[in-house]
């Protein structure tokens, strides 16, 4: 011990040379262990390639066409490749691979991940029962605490419940934003790969080119169902063939064309280009930000795989692929000036044309398969938190968790991502669309990272000043500039994020109302022990799970209920979903049970996060993990409250479970009359819209139909 106190570690652990002398060898354990470890990280980045990255090296394929040029010179194209050179470094490597996988939340990622960071970490959170912390979790949660004690800002968020509120919509926006890019990326990527059968073949049209691109991702969307087991092996060959082909034919262009192309780093190339084309330069910001597309995935898909291997894959091939395959491109431009429309096929030189072709519409398929199921994933996410109308999700693997479907948004993805194709046709027009979605994701991304370094990290205020400055200035030029755009295509994606983030509000609104509503009129122990002991009251045989919104009480539907039925099932046990802002909850904190005052009455919380798989295999699993949880509860009560024995007790709650099941929910509808407010007219009228047309609460949980019970309420605004 030293003379402060605190543990010597050095002296507490084994002796290890002093001085200048030669480290310690580690033990063969340690070694095998680290090598272990290497190959791991090595063999993720790896399946990153299929997955993460598909979007982002694929860009070359519609980057230049998408730009509006008009009479480009050398100076231009030189002054391009410095912006995308630059914009790739700053965005992705020093913001992404960087900062951003370091404000992961559990291992997960994007832009909800950091909300629920941020809920976790101050009292900034609107969704009621948000916080649950384990054993692992209880020194850093009371570090977190007196690391935003003197947080100015996070008390700003914590007294103002306008802030917290625009924070919310923001994380809400960031989703639909993502969703907005599963639209336009299996368009723009799968219609410009196609679009290289228009070289050798100048007969074929537009049409047939859209025609074809549609065809495939209508396919593609078809198969969907079966998921993407069978076929993932695949994913990371063909995208490694794509990573590490095009960048030598870039390689190639470099020599041919212009060895001296590197010289474009240097930033004054940059300047050049925007005091010689001005207003036009700026207005080709929305062109050049699409290099960096989909480097946001590697932020969202961080659950799905390590932060050490998105780096590894970023840094070593990713990263460099697109920096020499621009430069090939530009290269071969600069000598090609007004070649920029097709210049992707173009620069490819002729034997390698048609395997470079088949390897760029399989890198497009896949890429297109990977923003499809990360817009998947975003939905899951989105119903289990409760902050969107339940729609059918279902798990395709059994080995992956992560796989999900869904019916619904699969042919709305599809019906859009066709409509895109046949309503813009042209790349540039599609691109316009793009870059809306991909800078705006982006800014939210900057805008939240920001708030973690400040009111969690406790980042020094210079060196969150020396990153939010230069992004903020660097993203909002980009969003000035696709802003222009709106009006030519880019007014699609935000409309389509814009209208699900309404209906996510909605949605979210229209459950608070509810909730409060439930609160206020909620049925206490005592008053349920009064209806109960009314004499027209009977306890029938038999299990029954009630379901309720509220722990604190029970639902006002079960006065409703007895009153109505004149019964209570002899065991009832209310069950409440729980969804907590945490990736996931661990299994022995999955169902907590507890025994209330009435005879043969529990209560059941099931806790869930927004990465867990909500759907159970079925209603039997449910029962079986509920009653074989209350029962160990009843064995290792030690405060006996209940008149009967442990033993009489469990015999009873296994004589109503074979006495029968059967699942009771409440169907809660507002009333909207006239004279409830402007807004509450609205907003509540149409979540009673969305709440008639989704998708009930109990099949996502697997109860047979024949189990089930709705019992309807009015509740007047």
């Amino acid at each position: 011990m030293s003379l402060g106190g605190h543990l010597d570690l050095e002296a507490a652990g084994p002796p290890r040379p002093r001085g200048g002398g030669p480290a310690a060898t580690p033990p063969p354990a340690d070694r095998e262990t680290n090598v272990g470890n290497v190959r791991k990280n090595l063999f993720l980045a790896y399946k990153t390639l299929g997955v993460v990255f598909g979007g982002l090296v694929t860009s070359p394929l519609y980057v230049y066409p998408s730009m509006n040029l008009s009479s480009p010179t050398e100076a231009d194209y030189l002054g391009i490749y410095s912006i995308m050179f630059w914009t790739l470094t700053l965005i992705g490597v020093v913001k992404y691979v960087g900062i951003a996988l370091n404000a992961d939340d559990h291992g997960e990622g994007g832009t909800f991940a950091m909300y629920s960071l941020l809920c976790r970490h101050a009292d900034i959170g609107i969704l009621p029962s948000k916080r649950v912390y384990s054993e692992e979790e209880a020194l850093l949660h009371d570090q977190s605490i007196l690391a935003r004690r003197p947080s100015k800002l996070g008390k700003f968020f914590e007294r103002s419940i306008t802030a917290r509120r625009v924070l919310l919509f923001m994380a809400i926006l960031g989703m639909c934003m993502l969703i907005g890019d599963g639209i336009l990326t299996p368009a723009i990527s799968v219609l410009s790969a196609i679009d290289g059968l228009r070289g050798p073949f100048p007969s074929v049209s537009r049409p047939v080119v859209e025609a074809l691109s549609a065809a495939i991702l209508i396919g593609l969307f078809l198969l969907q169902k079966y998921g993407t087991s069978k076929v993932s092996f695949l994913f990371s060959p063909i995208m490694a063939a794509w990573t590490f082909t095009t960048p030598i034919i870039g390689i190639y262009s470099i020599f041919h064309y212009y060895p001296g192309i590197f010289k474009a780093i240097s930033p004054h190339y940059i300047v050049h280009f925007f005091l010689k084309n001005k207003k036009e330069g700026w207005q080709l910001l929305g062109g050049t930000v699409l290099c960096i597309t989909g480097a946001e995935a590697m932020f969202a898909d961080l659950g799905h795989f390590s932060k050490k291997a998105i780096q590894i894959a970023f840094l070593s091939s990713i990263y460099p692929s697109l920096v020499l395959t621009y430069a090939g491109q530009t290269a071969y431009l600069i000598n090609n000036v007004n070649d920029f429309s097709d210049g992707f096929y173009k620069f490819f030189p002729r034997p390698v044309y048609w395997p470079m072709f088949v390897i760029a519409t399989l890198a497009a398929i896949v890429a297109s398969q990977s923003l499809i199921s990360a817009t998947f994933s975003v939905i899951k996410q989105s119903v289990v938190l409760d902050y969107f109308p339940r729609v059918k999700v279902v798990h395709t693997s059994e080995q992956k968790e992560g796989e999900v479907y869904s019916p619904e948004i699969n042919y709305i993805l599809m019906v859009l991502c066709v409509g895109v194709i046949l309503g813009f046709g042209g790349g540039k027009e599609i691109g316009n669309a793009f870059g809306v979605v991909v800078i705006m994701v982006m800014l939210i991304t900057t805008i939240m990272l920001t708030l973690v370094m400040i009111i969690i990290w406790r980042t020094p205020p210079y060196l969150v000043g020396l990153y939010a400055v230069p992004f903020v200035i660097m993203e909002g030029s980009y969003v000035s500039a696709v802003f222009t755009k709106i009006p030519e295509g880019g007014w699609l994606p935000f409309a389509v994020s814009m209208i699900l983030a309404l209906i996510m509000f909605v949605w979210y609104y229209g459950r608070q109302r509810k909730t409060e509503y439930e609160m206020v009129n909620k049925v206490t122990l005592v008053r349920l022990g009064e209806l109960l002991a009314m004499p027209e009251v009977q306890r029938v045989p038999g299990l029954c799970f009630f379901y309720s919104n509220i722990q604190d009480g029970l639902t006002p539907i079960l006065g409703h209920y007895i009153k109505n039925m004149s019964s209570l099932h002899t065991v009832t046990i209310f069950v409440t979903l729980r969804y907590l802002l945490v990736s996931k909850v661990d299994e022995r904190e999955r169902i907590l049970v507890k025994r209330l005052g009435p005879d043969g009455v529990y209560q059941c919380t099931i806790q869930y996060g927004y990465a867990d798989n909500l759907s159970l295999k079925g209603g039997d699993d449910l029962v079986a993990q509920v009653t074989r949880s209350l029962q160990q509860h009843i064995k290792m009560s030690t405060d006996r409250q209940s008149p009967v024995s442990t033993e009489e007790e469990v015999a009873n709650l296994e004589a109503a479970r074979m006495a029968g099941v059967v699942h009771v929910r409440g169907k809660m509808r507002f009333y909207v009359g006239d004279d409830a407010g402007c807004f509450d007219m609205v907003m509540l009228r149409f979540y009673e819209f969305l709440h008639g047309i989704c998708r009930s609460a109990l099949p996502a949980l697997g109860m047979p139909l024949q189990q089930r019970v709705e019992i309807g309420m009015l509740y007047k605004v």
